[in-house]
């Protein structure tokens, strides 16, 4: 393990970002790299043999902490970090498609935002078999599709668990993840997708059973890797103990709300997972659903989440004294977000990105414009010293702490 990751970075090292999405170079072998050889097997270069012999005679040193390290794209600034600690490079920020893609949003705004997102170096886009009934994967298959970017350019995840209305078309059992996932394929108009998460834990299926379909799937070229999606830590552990135990393909990731309420398993829990198996965190609702914005100030806008039907949820979360209580306190932010020149969901996003084990944090927008402010937490990371976030940590008062 501690020899592939040490090759895994010097591969990264002797490539940049722009190198793997712009277009292939000539050379043997050369193409664009689909489902087959999702980096396992021999580095590139062929050749070599006195440096194999010098690497078989003298063991590489364990590679050290945060040894997978961050590039920026050259002309999009955009971040690229490991999933987890596996080989996958994707952006730190992605686009999600929760309540906007087929729903929230026309389909024509939908293919203005997920193209700019694209050509800031966006290559990591999510979606979920229950996203508006289906329509989700769908509009973002269509859009995929009148593109005609490279499909090797860009990584697509989805998420299995609810996915009809019969017993057997939800849950994590080897028919619905099978089926799930080949339905999923059909409406995105793909191959395969690059990552399938369990979207939640399922106690009517065996663990066994689960890491037994997603090997299945990702051996048949359905999908490169696996995660999971609001999974506890225990349950994490067991699927990984599980996959060695059989030989099988343990998760890369898991899927985690995290924001400047919502703190402990993104900031407890998972990075330990990180360092012990390799689990990467994807995060998601960065700005809490918007109440770490000032679109609500004691109103609901037609055009918010809030106020779509079907989110009465959220619009109870919204008015409740909590909600009110969150939204005082993100606005409590404000005089540093002045100091750094930006805004308070900017700030927002940037916190979440500076976490250990993060990988990439999804976003949701609506607009063009939004998602342009969301791009600018990039300059604002590279601004957020220790200090400052030292003091977000006294103003929001709910910094974890280990229990050891």
């Amino acid at each position: 393990m501690q020899v592939s990751i040490a090759c895994t970075e010097q591969n990264l090292r002797s490539r940049s970002s722009e190198d793997r999405l712009c277009g292939p170079r000539p050379g043997p072998g050369g193409g664009n790299g689909g489902p087959v050889g999702g980096g396992h097997g021999n580095p590139p270069g062929g050749g070599g043999s006195g440096l194999k012999a010098r690497a078989a005679l003298v063991p590489r040193p364990p590679a050290p902490a945060g040894a997978l390290r961050e590039s920026t794209g050259r002309s999009t600034g955009m971040k690229y970090r490991n999933l987890g600690k596996s080989g996958l490079r994707v952006s730190c920020l992605g686009l999600g498609t929760w309540v906007t893609f087929g729903s929230q949003i026309s389909d024509k705004t939908a293919e203005d935002v997920l193209t700019i997102a694209y050509e800031h170096g966006i290559n990591l886009f999510d979606t979920a078999e229950v996203y508006a009934a289906g329509k989700a994967e769908r509009t973002l298959g269509n859009i995929l599709k009148s593109k005609g970017w490279r499909r090797s350019s860009y990584v697509i995840t989805t998420k299995i668990f609810w996915g009809g209305q019969a017993e057997t078309e939800r849950g994590l059992s080897r028919k619905h993840i099978i089926e799930g996932l080949r339905g999923s394929l059909e409406c995105l108009q793909l191959e395969y997708v690059d990552i399938v998460f369990a979207n939640r834990s399922d106690p009517n299926s065996p663990m066994e059973e689960i890491v037994r379909a997603m090997t299945y799937v990702i051996n048949q070229g359905l999908a490169l890797y696996w995660g999971t999606s609001r999974w506890g830590a225990a349950e994490i552990m067991e699927a990984y103990s599980m996959a060695r135990q059989f030989n099988l393909i343990p998760p890369v990731c898991e899927q985690v709300e995290h924001h400047l309420f919502q703190r402990e398993k993104a900031e407890m829990q998972l990075p330990e997972l990180y360092h012990k198996i390799g689990v990467g965190s994807v995060t998601w609702s960065p700005l809490a659903c918007g109440l770490i914005t000032s679109k609500y100030d004691g109103q609901l806008p037609d055009s918010c989440r809030a106020s779509i039907k079907g989110y009465q949820w959220l619009k109870d979360k919204v008015q409740s004294e909590d909600g009110k209580k969150q939204q005082a306190k993100a606005m409590d932010l404000l005089p540093i977000a002045h100091q750094l020149g930006c805004t308070v969901a900017q700030l927002a996003i940037a916190w979440c990105l500076r976490s250990e084990g993060v990988s990439s944090v999804l976003l949701g927008v609506s607009s063009e414009e939004q998602l342009m402010e969301h791009l600018g937490s990039l300059q604002v990371l590279s601004q957020l010293t220790p200090q400052m976030v030292m003091e977000i940590d006294g103003l929001l008062g709910n910094k974890s702490h280990s229990k050891k």
